[in-house]
């Protein structure tokens, strides 16, 4: 997957909209657009940003093949000739910016910034957005998941369950950046040394006399590996009672038995009844691994109840994001350049939430010297010097009368230079670099922001020159409507 040309994977409004601006003869005009979310998923109070590597793969691949012109030709907007020669020399020469894969990030902040023609910022869009929606959101719920069960073995099983390979593989790659262990897809495995766990099938069972023969022979074939799933018929019953003796004749062999699997049932009563059940027979090192469309809020109950669990494979509820389906990130125009000047963009909107915030942008994050943690982020113009102010003035842009001043801090900017004029400047991280990277990112706010329930909402504020110009140009905008 990581050499697929993905340079159709758009919406035909952009191709329409780069047309419609080669034949005003504006497609080569500059401009800066900021990708970024507006409410955070599943009563969160953070987003991990995720889906940057795809984005590098995206760009990188960025042309217009034969094939494709050929296929824009037959359009029933039947384009002209010279547009789709154009098209067939077409590159990404913009610069893009974005927070680093692992960040903890908030609404509505820039998470990424691209700033090129028009023509390319527009193609590009649908592409960023999917890339960063979907990733991002499979991260943070897993974020989620990992952060209720700091200490036990967390496994991705969604593989079957994804909306299709692409989810599957980029999804288990999303888990593994906040600390899941392994994957049971082999190709994300192999694509990104992701560690990789699996057991059998409930079928394994079905296809041998006796749960005791099936053991016996998953036994002999993985006696190194072995972890069986005790509930194709009767967990206490049948299924646990077999796989105690076939630990038993491993024993005997110089073997251990792995682990054990409960796929269905009252996995609470039924992990505690495991659990003592190998206790008394001598077996405490056997693992129980449960299963069966676990999501973090069934996890923080079952612990509640006191269940007996060691290892969770966590497959459906994760991969699809069960509970919010959609992270809702957008795309949006912030400045244009005319006549070699820079000038701030606004959209207003019925909607408040939909207003955008105007002009070139950095983002920082604000640390405090003394605690080492994060007092918020801070959005100012790019021209602003934040790193060298003595003192810091924290607002809330709706609330404003919310504030206060920061005095030992060190202002960190989280936009990291990726692509400047078409060029790659950006060294990708390991897999592992970015998972060291998240949890360092963690260590750097107070939980109160990272519970699960009810958190906390973190800071992201303006600076005073950019609330000044966004409310100015809001009231501008405001008057040309009544004249």
């Amino acid at each position: 997957m990581s050499d697929q040309n993905l340079t159709l994977m758009t919406d035909k409004y952009q191709i329409n909209m780069i047309y419609a601006h080669w034949k005003n003869g504006t497609h080569r005009k500059k401009r800066v657009f900021e990708a970024y979310y507006r409410h955070n998923p599943f009563g969160n109070g953070f987003v991990v940003f995720a889906g940057l590597e795809r984005i590098i793969q995206y760009l990188q691949l960025l042309k217009f093949t034969d094939e494709m012109i050929a296929y824009l030709a037959v359009q029933e907007e039947q384009y002209d000739s010279d547009f789709l020669e154009y098209l067939r020399t077409f590159t990404f020469s913009g610069t893009l910016r974005a927070v680093p894969e692992g960040t903890i990030i908030f609404p509505n902040e820039p998470i990424i910034q691209v700033e090129a023609t028009v023509a390319e910022a527009q193609l590009v869009e649908t592409a960023i957005l999917t890339f960063l929606n979907y990733q991002s959101l499979i991260a943070t719920k897993a974020a989620r998941i990992r952060l209720i069960a700091p200490d036990e073995v967390l496994l991705e099983f969604g593989t079957r369950r994804a909306q299709e390979v692409d989810a599957a593989v980029w999804g288990a790659r999303a888990t593994y950046i906040v600390g899941f262990d392994a994957t049971s897809n082999l190709m994300a495995g192999m694509q990104f040394g992701i560690p990789t766990k699996g057991t059998h099938a409930h079928s394994w069972v079905q296809d041998h006399d006796s749960e005791e023969d099936a053991f016996e022979g998953f036994a002999r074939a993985l006696p190194n590996q072995a972890s069986f799933l005790v509930d194709t018929y009767d967990t206490l019953r049948s299924g646990l009672p077999s796989a105690i003796r076939v630990a038993k004749k491993m024993e005997q062999q110089g073997k251990q038995l792995r682990s054990i699997r409960i796929d269905s049932g009252d996995l609470a009563y039924l992990s505690k009844e495991a659990r003592r059940i190998l206790d008394e027979a001598d077996l405490p090192y056997v693992k129980i691994i449960a299963s069966n469309d676990l999501d973090e809020n069934l996890i923080v109950e079952l612990k509640n109840q006191g269940a007996r669990i060691d290892v969770w494979g966590i497959g459906t509820k994760l991969i699809t994001a069960y509970d919010q389906p959609a992270l809702g990130g957008v795309y949006k125009v912030v400045s244009k350049e005319e006549n070699g000047e820079w000038l701030p963009t606004i959209k207003i909107s019925g909607n408040p939430e939909k207003v955008t915030t105007p002009g070139r942008k950095k983002l920082y994050r604000i640390m405090n010297l003394h605690t080492g943690k994060a007092e918020g982020d801070y959005i100012a113009l790019e021209h602003e010097d934040v790193v060298n102010q003595p003192k810091l003035k924290l607002f809330d842009p709706i609330h404003t009368y919310h504030h206060k001043f920061v005095v030992d801090f060190e202002a960190q900017e989280l936009l990291e230079l990726i692509y400047e004029e078409g060029n790659l400047v950006y060294t990708l991280p390991t897999l592992q670099e970015i998972r060291s990277y998240h949890q360092r990112q963690l260590s750097s706010f107070w939980e109160e922001y990272m519970r699960r329930l009810n958190p906390e909402q973190y800071p992201v504020d303006l600076s005073q020159e950019l609330w000044d110009l966004k409310y100015q140009m809001i009231q501008q905008k405001s008057m040309e409507k009544r004249v």
